[in-house]
């Protein structure tokens, strides 16, 4: 169809023809630049990535800065009945850091399921830090792990360790696809759940500090 019949056509009926023959349109304009390939995603990955890291080295030096104002002798010693040792306390912290990187490793090394976007809906993290609500932990605690202040505190530095170590390892990866359900958040990603580590020993991190508040304090008495 010659161009000048072309411009004397309303709009619509312009457009209808371009459709009709796209190749008459395409006729001597230059082919577009491919598109270079975005990193926006990898680039926002790496900056999630660094800030958990950022938030898990904090987390464990706060604790770690309250755990030392609990005495050795009195490290396995519960200020009331019903409530947590500093050791048990740190063994819970021990299992959950173990059960966290070893459901990361096992399942990051398989096709990840998809998963619907509803169902991978969750409550916000803030929740565990803020211990609105207090909540029997469904992980049991683990008598083998209860020891002196010493080398418990130097199995959590080694359980932290292990964790750093596997987000570098995986670092060139997007593991965002691989979930499981926590139980009562709801479905986290892999590094949501790294993330929930970092909250959980915040909040943990009050409690041992109450647990020292309330322990028996002993005074020396000094001898003439």
């Amino acid at each position: 169809m010659p161009s000048s019949r072309l411009a004397a056509l309303p709009s619509k009926l312009f457009l209808f023809v371009a459709i009709l023959f796209p190749r008459h349109f395409s006729r001597g304009r230059k082919k577009a630049a491919p598109r270079p390939i975005s990193t926006h995603g990898k680039v926002g990955r790496v900056k999630q990535l660094d800030r958990i890291q950022h938030r898990l080295r904090e987390a464990q030096s706060a604790f770690l800065r309250a755990a030392d104002a609990v005495p050795a002798d009195q490290w396995t010693a519960k200020p009331v009945a019903e409530a947590w040792s500093a050791a048990e306390l740190v063994a819970h912290l021990v299992i959950l850091e173990r059960a966290v990187l070893g459901g990361a490793d096992r399942i990051s090394q398989k096709t990840p399921k998809p998963i619907p976007f509803l169902k991978r809906r969750h409550l916000p993290l803030w929740l565990v830090q803020t211990r609105i609500v207090r909540r029997k932990s469904p992980i049991p605690l683990d008598p083998s792990l209860i020891g002196n202040k010493e080398d418990m505190l130097g199995e959590l530095r080694a359980a932290r360790e292990r964790t750093m170590a596997f987000l570098e390892e995986t670092r060139a990866r997007d593991l965002s696809a691989y979930c499981w359900p926590h139980a009562f958040l709801g479905m986290l990603d892999i590094y949501e759940w790294f993330e929930m580590l970092a909250v959980h020993q915040v909040r943990h991190t009050k409690q041992i500090r109450e647990i020292s508040a309330r322990l028996p304090k002993v005074v020396g008495i000094s001898q003439n």
